[in-house]
């Protein structure tokens, strides 16, 4: 499972990947959690705000940091 958090590293990009890894700790699943800060890549993927989640390359969500039980349900 590939996931990726884009945003320019602001506290709330910050919390998403937290509470990502989290969801995966919780849930006990191993991942390739990736940090994406470039705008150039925000644009390509059509992200408008940040934080964003992608997981497989599916967006999940855009312009919140999303919870931790919601993140669960992604995953499982």
């Amino acid at each position: 499972m590939k996931i990726e958090v884009m945003g320019p590293g602001c506290p709330r990009c910050r919390q998403t990947k937290e509470a990502v890894e989290k969801a995966l700790e919780n849930k006990n699943i191993s991942a390739q959690v990736e940090h994406i800060s470039e705008m150039k890549a925000f644009s390509q993927r059509g992200v408008m705000m940040t934080p964003a989640v992608f997981i497989n390359g599916e967006k999940k969500v855009e312009g919140r940091v999303p919870k931790v039980k919601e993140i669960e349900e992604w995953i499982s």
